[in-house]
């Protein structure tokens, strides 16, 4: 299958699960995870329709903007960050899905008031304690929305998670309930809708039980590209 033919399944399944859910298919935005993709494959996917596309490294993810400037790209930063790095990517991405630390979120709220743009935060909240992945404790996120609510350029505007790889679509779905669960107590606890409005969870793997649990954002590579250095 080409990758359009591969967008256009993707899409079509994207659709079938949140109409399964009594929810509006336009509520949930298709991430392309382009990480190690080359350009020609993401122009491919550009010109089926595709503008969201996520990156795991800053470096790569500049090197393929600077690539595709003619192109009306979102790019997404959806690896981990390291807060050296912070002024590139609030100046080149116009999401970043992984903020872990008030640190992090102060350093990428600076640059981007020095670099006059309003990037997109998710705050990354590691539910299941893996030592090999990163994230913030649930127990934190009351410092790290406190923070939010003042920033100055950057906005916070919800969630994301990195479950551990499911053997089966049905493995992820309690992390994701549990993230929608957090997401609703601080709703319900006052904390502004805009700040929580996007919960990012699900891949290639198991991305129509994160949508049947409110995922608005889904971060599919393997489906779209094919299997590529670890690709999923």
């Amino acid at each position: 299958m080409s990758i359009a033919d591969r967008l256009t399944e993707v899409r079509a399944r994207i659709s079938a699960a949140a109409r399964s859910a009594g929810r509006d298919p336009s509520s949930v935005r298709l991430i392309a995870v382009s990480k190690t993709i080359p350009i020609d494959a993401i122009r491919e996917a550009w010109h089926a329709g595709q503008r969201d596309f996520g990156e795991n490294r800053v470096q790569e993810g500049l090197q393929k903007n600077a690539t595709s400037a003619d192109l009306e790209i979102r790019w997404h930063l959806i690896g981990h960050l390291q807060t050296n790095k912070a002024r590139k990517a609030a100046a080149a991405f116009a999401s970043i899905q992984s903020v872990d630390s008030v640190e992090l979120l102060q350093k990428l709220d600076q640059a981007a008031v020095d670099a006059g743009t309003r990037p997109e935060l998710l705050i990354q909240v590691d539910l299941a304690g893996e030592t090999t992945k990163f994230g913030a404790a649930p127990g934190d996120l009351p410092r790290l929305l406190e923070a939010a609510s003042r920033l100055a350029a950057a906005q916070v505007v919800g969630l994301m998670t990195l479950p551990p790889a499911p053997d089966t679509p049905e493995d992820g779905r309690p992390w994701f309930r549990r993230l929608r669960g957090l997401r609703d107590e601080w709703l319900a606890a006052g904390v502004p809708g805009s700040m929580l409005r996007e919960l990012s969870m699900g891949m290639s793997g198991d991305f129509e039980v994160a949508i049947q649990e409110g995922a608005t954002m889904v971060r599919v590579g393997t489906s779209i590209f094919g299997s590529r250095h670890g690709q999923r």
